[in-house]
């Protein structure tokens, strides 16, 4: 158990939270989620004891083992994977070390022996014999080979000192896993076997996560960072996120008898308390929410941003055909061949693990890059709106505040519309006047997607839009994506988003590709059912 009393953290002359009280408990899995900048990896920072609060206690019992995914990716280079896998476990990790010191001893005493027997007595204990096979299974489930395990880190690509790093944090069941991000730059087989790993770990997990598909699969409780505030709720992101929408409406709705309200919400539990999960969170889930009241339910103060793209004209039926494309980028062919066709109604998500050829055929089919063989045809009824990975080069340089560079792109020009439009993207008050080359990550995808509404194109491509979102906004975009009437092409390695959005999936990878009218969760299905 971590039991967190009247904790309050101010950073930098700000107050990020105050009088902060929860307990997290074995058996449940806790995802935290909040706005980008709220304090959620600062938080887990405070859990772990590496951040201490500015009042308050954490409590955590000198018993329990409490693992953290790391996230220097460069600190274990000098370190071969086994022992960076082991080291998850420092005792453990000390006692090998201890005894190869003793046994390497030419003067080997009797203390020494009598140390030696009882380092091997508490190895033993520790499952220290079966360490190198546990830490091989992990690499194993993390689609990495066992043979590693014999490597230096420094010899390793960044993805898989990831994953690397992962099984060290899930190394020699450890009592609590605090986990930041741990689904970033994996694949989809290595997530789930995550998610099937947490569904059988019993102790207490707590994550912070941007993928909503996994805080659905393995959360049985939402940890809300929110205006200073962290509260925990029964249910997983969905239950979450519902439940914060229809309490705002019930809220909002003034002249609503209490009663009224009470049966609505109690309606909504019951509603939500019968839906099947496949995961095996969900009869614990279930058993939560049963003995939840209305007064425990999130009533969010969370804002999201409007996200809606309208065309101002239909397609027609060509759209785009794409014949015999080739491309080689730093002398590796990404493009090699590529033909497809695309409809209209399409709504299509390139996935793997190919960025670059994904980013390159975008950036041809854009005009911002020629294709070394091959063409391409848009329809003559078609307007197109680009989102690159990259946006830098529309904010570098510029001497704009968001106000003047939105500008450039809607043809009202209006200041009351500007602030209109931008205050829906959360842009308000002087926020607009903020000059765009100081803007965040997530600020800069929020103008490039304000950008793309005022266009009218009716087909929208899509590198990556999720990158440097939080919840909130990934969510807004979306729906957006999904009530948009015209074509899409999009990148994303967010599976609710893809699952929701793309009705085909095409995946590039050694310059071919796999194109499959499919929802994603049968195109998974397909790949596995296929696989070499």
């Amino acid at each position: 158990m971590i039991t967190v009393s009247d904790v309050s953290l101010n950073f930098g002359g700000q107050v990020l939270f105050k009088h902060v009280n929860l307990k997290f408990t074995a058996g449940n899995c806790y995802g935290v989620i909040g706005a980008n900048g709220a304090g959620k990896s600062t938080f887990l920072r405070i859990l772990s004891g590496e951040l201490e609060p500015s009042s308050g206690e954490v409590v955590i019992d000198s018993k329990t083992r409490l693992s953290v995914l790391k996230q220097d990716h460069y600190a274990y280079n000098d370190y071969s994977v086994l022992d960076t896998v082991i080291s998850g476990n420092a005792r453990l990790y000390e006692i090998m070390k201890q005894k190869d010191t003793l046994y390497a001893k030419e003067d080997f005493s009797e203390e020494d022996g009598i140390l030696a027997s009882e380092l091997e007595a508490e190895f033993a204990e520790l499952d220290g014999w079966d360490a190198e096979t546990e830490a091989g299974r992990l690499l194993q489930g993390l689609s990495l080979d066992s043979s590693l395990l014999y490597e230096q880190m420094s010899t390793l690509p960044d993805k898989a000192k990831v994953k690397v790093l992962l099984a060290q944090a899930l190394f020699g069941k450890p009592d609590i896993i605090l986990l930041d991000e741990p689904t970033n730059h994996l694949d989809t087989p290595s997530v789930t076997w995550l998610e099937d790993f947490l569904l059988d770990y019993e102790g207490t997990v707590i994550v912070v996560s941007h993928d909503r598909y996994f805080l659905n699969d393995v959360c049985t409780h939402i940890v809300d960072v929110d205006y200073n505030k962290i509260k925990i709720y029964v249910g997983n992101y969905d239950f979450w996120y519902d439940s914060s929408q229809l309490m705002q409406r019930v809220l909002k709705d003034q002249n609503k008898k209490a009663e009224d309200r009470i049966k609505e919400l109690q309606s909504f539990i019951e509603r939500f308390s019968a839906n099947k999960s496949k995961s095996r969170q969900a009869t614990s889930r279930k058993k939560l929410i049963d003995k939840l009241t209305p007064e425990e339910m999130p009533a969010s103060s969370r804002r999201y941003p409007f996200v809606g793209f309208q065309m101002d004209r239909e397609p027609g039926k060509e759209i785009l055909a794409v014949e015999n494309l080739s491309k080689t980028v730093d002398g590796v062919r990404v493009l090699d061949g590529v033909s497809f066709r695309v409809n209209r109604g399409d709504k299509i998500a390139f996935v793997g693990e190919d960025e670059i050829a994904t980013t390159a055929l975008f950036q041809i089919l854009a005009g911002e890059m020629e294709p070394d063989e091959g063409s391409y045809k848009w329809g003559v009824s078609t307007t197109q709106s680009y989102f690159p990975k990259d946006n830098t080069a529309y904010f570098e340089g510029s001497g704009d505040n968001i106000l003047q560079w939105l500008c450039r792109y809607s043809a009202d020009t209006s200041e009351i519309y500007l602030r209109g439009f931008l205050g829906k993207m959360l842009f308000s008050g002087d926020d607009v006047l903020k000059p765009v080359s100081v803007l965040s990550g997530g600020e800069k995808v929020r103008c490039m997607l304000s950008r793309m509404m005022m266009g009218g194109s009716n087909v929208l491509m899509l590198d990556q839009p999720t990158n440097h979102l939080d919840l909130e906004s990934i969510t807004a975009v979306n729906n957006g994506l999904i009530d948009f009437k015209g074509v899409v092409l999009f990148s994303s390695y967010d599976r609710q988003f893809i699952q929701t959005t793309a009705n085909r999936i095409m995946e590039l990878g050694g310059g071919r590709l796999i194109d499959k009218t499919l929802p994603y969760d049968e195109y998974l299905q397909w790949r596995e059912a296929n696989a070499e």
